[in-house]
Protein backbone atom coordinates (compact mmCIF):
# COMPACT_ATOMS: atom_id res chain seq x y z
CA UNK A 1 0.00 0.00 0.00
CA UNK A 2 2.99 2.33 1.02
CA UNK A 3 4.24 1.79 -2.39
CA UNK A 4 1.19 2.42 -4.14
CA UNK A 5 0.89 5.47 -3.00
CA UNK A 6 4.12 6.57 -3.15
CA UNK A 7 3.82 5.87 -6.85
CA UNK A 8 0.71 7.47 -7.29
CA UNK A 9 2.41 10.98 -5.80
CA UNK A 10 5.69 10.85 -7.65
CA UNK A 11 2.41 10.24 -10.54
CA UNK A 12 0.47 12.96 -9.45
CA UNK A 13 3.88 15.67 -9.55
CA UNK A 14 4.42 14.67 -12.79
CA UNK A 15 0.91 14.50 -14.76
CA UNK A 16 -1.17 16.91 -12.98
CA UNK A 17 1.07 19.35 -10.13
CA UNK A 18 -0.65 21.59 -12.45
CA UNK A 19 -3.93 21.19 -10.54
CA UNK A 20 -3.51 23.47 -7.53
CA UNK A 21 -2.24 26.72 -9.45
CA UNK A 22 -4.93 26.18 -12.12
CA UNK A 23 -7.21 25.83 -9.52
CA UNK A 24 -5.88 28.97 -7.79
CA UNK A 25 -5.56 31.45 -10.82
CA UNK A 26 -9.58 30.13 -11.70
CA UNK A 27 -10.12 31.30 -7.70
CA UNK A 28 -8.76 34.49 -8.31
CA UNK A 29 -11.53 36.08 -10.29
CA UNK A 30 -14.58 34.02 -8.17
CA UNK A 31 -13.05 35.97 -5.38
CA UNK A 32 -13.22 39.76 -7.47
CA UNK A 33 -16.84 38.92 -8.47
CA UNK A 34 -17.59 38.64 -5.06
CA UNK A 35 -15.81 42.03 -4.20
CA UNK A 36 -16.78 43.53 -7.44
CA UNK A 37 -20.39 42.48 -7.88
CA UNK A 38 -22.18 41.53 -4.56
CA UNK A 39 -21.27 44.16 -2.06
CA UNK A 40 -24.14 46.14 -1.39
CA UNK A 41 -22.40 49.55 -1.98
CA UNK A 42 -20.26 49.18 -4.71
CA UNK A 43 -18.90 52.41 -6.03
CA UNK A 44 -16.83 52.84 -9.29
CA UNK A 45 -13.99 54.38 -7.57
CA UNK A 46 -10.52 53.80 -9.66
CA UNK A 47 -9.81 50.68 -7.53
CA UNK A 48 -13.01 49.26 -8.84
CA UNK A 49 -11.89 49.60 -12.28
CA UNK A 50 -8.86 47.95 -11.87
CA UNK A 51 -10.16 45.20 -10.05
CA UNK A 52 -12.58 44.59 -13.05
CA UNK A 53 -9.38 44.97 -15.35
CA UNK A 54 -7.93 42.47 -13.17
CA UNK A 55 -11.63 40.28 -13.55
CA UNK A 56 -11.82 40.35 -17.25
CA UNK A 57 -7.97 39.37 -17.32
CA UNK A 58 -7.82 36.48 -14.94
CA UNK A 59 -11.79 34.96 -15.51
CA UNK A 60 -10.16 32.53 -18.68
CA UNK A 61 -8.50 30.56 -15.91
CA UNK A 62 -11.49 28.80 -14.89
CA UNK A 63 -12.78 27.52 -18.25
CA UNK A 64 -9.34 26.96 -19.46
CA UNK A 65 -9.42 23.83 -16.92
CA UNK A 66 -11.66 22.11 -19.22
CA UNK A 67 -8.79 21.71 -21.23
CA UNK A 68 -6.62 20.03 -19.40
CA UNK A 69 -8.74 16.87 -20.07
CA UNK A 70 -5.33 16.13 -22.34
CA UNK A 71 -2.93 15.83 -19.15
CA UNK A 72 -5.79 13.38 -18.12
CA UNK A 73 -6.02 11.76 -21.42
CA UNK A 74 -1.57 11.66 -21.23
CA UNK A 75 -1.99 10.18 -17.51
CA UNK A 76 -3.84 7.39 -18.63
CA UNK A 77 -1.26 6.35 -21.42
CA UNK A 78 1.64 6.55 -19.43
CA UNK A 79 -0.16 5.07 -15.97
CA UNK A 80 0.11 0.95 -15.82
CA UNK A 81 -1.95 1.01 -12.58
CA UNK A 82 -5.71 0.52 -12.92
CA UNK A 83 -6.00 1.39 -9.55
CA UNK A 84 -4.07 4.58 -9.56
CA UNK A 85 -5.90 6.14 -12.98
CA UNK A 86 -9.38 4.87 -11.23
CA UNK A 87 -8.80 6.15 -7.57
CA UNK A 88 -6.77 9.47 -7.95
CA UNK A 89 -6.23 10.99 -11.30
CA UNK A 90 -9.70 10.84 -12.75
CA UNK A 91 -11.43 11.86 -9.74
CA UNK A 92 -8.81 14.79 -9.22
CA UNK A 93 -8.59 15.82 -12.46
CA UNK A 94 -12.96 15.65 -12.58
CA UNK A 95 -12.77 17.76 -9.12
CA UNK A 96 -10.23 20.34 -11.12
CA UNK A 97 -12.53 20.75 -13.90
CA UNK A 98 -15.45 20.70 -12.01
CA UNK A 99 -14.23 23.67 -9.63
CA UNK A 100 -12.71 25.72 -12.40
CA UNK A 101 -15.57 25.91 -14.38
CA UNK A 102 -18.24 26.11 -11.13
CA UNK A 103 -16.03 28.97 -10.20
CA UNK A 104 -16.51 30.45 -14.01
CA UNK A 105 -20.12 29.91 -13.76
CA UNK A 106 -20.71 31.80 -10.21
CA UNK A 107 -18.68 34.85 -11.09
CA UNK A 108 -20.63 35.12 -14.59
CA UNK A 109 -23.92 34.60 -11.93
CA UNK A 110 -22.56 37.36 -9.91
CA UNK A 111 -22.14 39.91 -12.73
CA UNK A 112 -25.18 38.89 -13.69
CA UNK A 113 -26.49 39.73 -10.03
CA UNK A 114 -24.96 43.35 -10.10
CA UNK A 115 -26.52 44.49 -13.91
CA UNK A 116 -30.31 43.39 -12.59
CA UNK A 117 -29.29 45.60 -9.51
CA UNK A 118 -28.10 48.70 -12.17
CA UNK A 119 -31.08 48.23 -13.65
CA UNK A 120 -29.36 46.86 -16.63
CA UNK A 121 -31.26 43.88 -17.09
CA UNK A 122 -31.36 43.46 -20.85
CA UNK A 123 -27.28 43.73 -21.04
CA UNK A 124 -27.06 39.96 -19.06
CA UNK A 125 -27.23 38.19 -21.70
CA UNK A 126 -25.07 39.96 -23.96
CA UNK A 127 -22.53 40.57 -21.16
CA UNK A 128 -22.84 36.96 -20.96
CA UNK A 129 -21.85 35.77 -24.31
CA UNK A 130 -18.92 38.76 -24.65
CA UNK A 131 -17.10 37.22 -21.96
CA UNK A 132 -17.29 33.58 -23.42
CA UNK A 133 -16.18 35.11 -26.66
CA UNK A 134 -13.20 36.99 -24.30
CA UNK A 135 -12.66 33.76 -22.81
CA UNK A 136 -12.45 31.41 -25.45
CA UNK A 137 -9.72 33.99 -26.47
CA UNK A 138 -7.99 34.09 -23.51
CA UNK A 139 -8.36 29.86 -23.39
CA UNK A 140 -6.93 29.62 -26.51
CA UNK A 141 -4.02 31.98 -25.96
CA UNK A 142 -3.42 29.91 -23.19
CA UNK A 143 -3.16 26.74 -24.39
CA UNK A 144 -1.77 27.10 -28.22
CA UNK A 145 0.03 30.28 -27.54
CA UNK A 146 1.14 29.42 -23.76
CA UNK A 147 0.07 32.91 -22.70
CA UNK A 148 -0.67 34.12 -19.06
CA UNK A 149 -2.90 36.69 -18.13
CA UNK A 150 -0.51 38.88 -16.21
CA UNK A 151 1.80 38.92 -19.93
CA UNK A 152 -1.38 41.59 -20.54
CA UNK A 153 1.33 43.71 -18.13
CA UNK A 154 4.61 42.52 -18.68
CA UNK A 155 4.50 41.79 -22.44
CA UNK A 156 1.39 43.70 -24.14
CA UNK A 157 3.14 44.40 -27.64
CA UNK A 158 4.12 40.52 -28.21
CA UNK A 159 1.13 39.09 -26.94
CA UNK A 160 -1.10 41.12 -29.53
CA UNK A 161 1.00 40.75 -32.24
CA UNK A 162 1.57 37.25 -32.05
CA UNK A 163 -2.79 36.50 -31.36
CA UNK A 164 -3.62 39.08 -34.00
CA UNK A 165 -1.23 36.98 -36.56
CA UNK A 166 -2.46 33.77 -35.06
CA UNK A 167 -6.00 33.89 -34.89
CA UNK A 168 -6.27 35.79 -38.84
CA UNK A 169 -5.82 32.14 -40.12
CA UNK A 170 -8.44 29.44 -40.29
CA UNK A 171 -7.73 26.97 -38.11
CA UNK A 172 -7.10 29.08 -34.98
CA UNK A 173 -10.44 30.88 -35.53
CA UNK A 174 -12.50 27.45 -36.19
CA UNK A 175 -10.85 26.74 -32.38
CA UNK A 176 -11.98 29.36 -30.77
CA UNK A 177 -15.43 29.62 -32.45
CA UNK A 178 -15.61 25.88 -30.94
CA UNK A 179 -14.48 27.07 -27.87
CA UNK A 180 -17.09 29.80 -27.59
CA UNK A 181 -20.24 26.82 -28.64
CA UNK A 182 -18.38 24.84 -25.67
CA UNK A 183 -18.08 27.24 -23.13
CA UNK A 184 -21.88 28.55 -23.79
CA UNK A 185 -23.79 25.30 -23.74
CA UNK A 186 -21.80 24.65 -20.63
CA UNK A 187 -22.60 27.33 -18.73
CA UNK A 188 -25.70 27.38 -19.54
CA UNK A 189 -26.18 23.50 -18.22
CA UNK A 190 -24.42 24.70 -14.77
CA UNK A 191 -25.83 27.31 -14.43
CA UNK A 192 -29.49 25.92 -14.26
CA UNK A 193 -27.71 23.79 -11.85
CA UNK A 194 -26.27 25.85 -9.43
CA UNK A 195 -29.33 28.29 -9.44
CA UNK A 196 -31.45 25.27 -8.49
CA UNK A 197 -29.34 23.97 -5.57
CA UNK A 198 -29.10 27.97 -4.30
CA UNK A 199 -32.51 27.93 -4.99
CA UNK A 200 -33.15 24.76 -2.85
CA UNK A 201 -30.75 25.85 0.20
CA UNK A 202 -32.90 29.46 -0.04
CA UNK A 203 -36.51 27.23 0.68
CA UNK A 204 -34.47 24.74 2.58
CA UNK A 205 -33.70 27.97 5.14
CA UNK A 206 -37.39 29.20 4.76
CA UNK A 207 -38.58 25.71 6.02
CA UNK A 208 -36.36 26.28 8.71
CA UNK A 209 -37.37 29.61 9.89
CA UNK A 210 -40.80 28.77 9.95
CA UNK A 211 -40.79 25.41 11.51
CA UNK A 212 -38.88 27.42 14.59
CA UNK A 213 -40.67 27.60 17.59
CA UNK A 214 -41.50 31.44 18.60
CA UNK A 215 -39.82 33.55 21.15
CA UNK A 216 -41.00 33.02 24.41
Amino acid sequence: MEQLLGNALGLFNRYSGWIIWNLFLAFIPLALSFWLFRRRKSVRSPLWWLALIVFIAFLPNAPYLLTDIIHLIRATRAINSIWIITLVFIPLHLFAILAGFGAYVISLINQGHYLRRQGAKQFVLIAELMVHALSALGVYMGRFLRFNSWDLITDPGNLLLMTFNDITSKFPALVIVITFIVLTLFYWLMKQIVLGLALQIRYGRQQEQLDSPPFQ
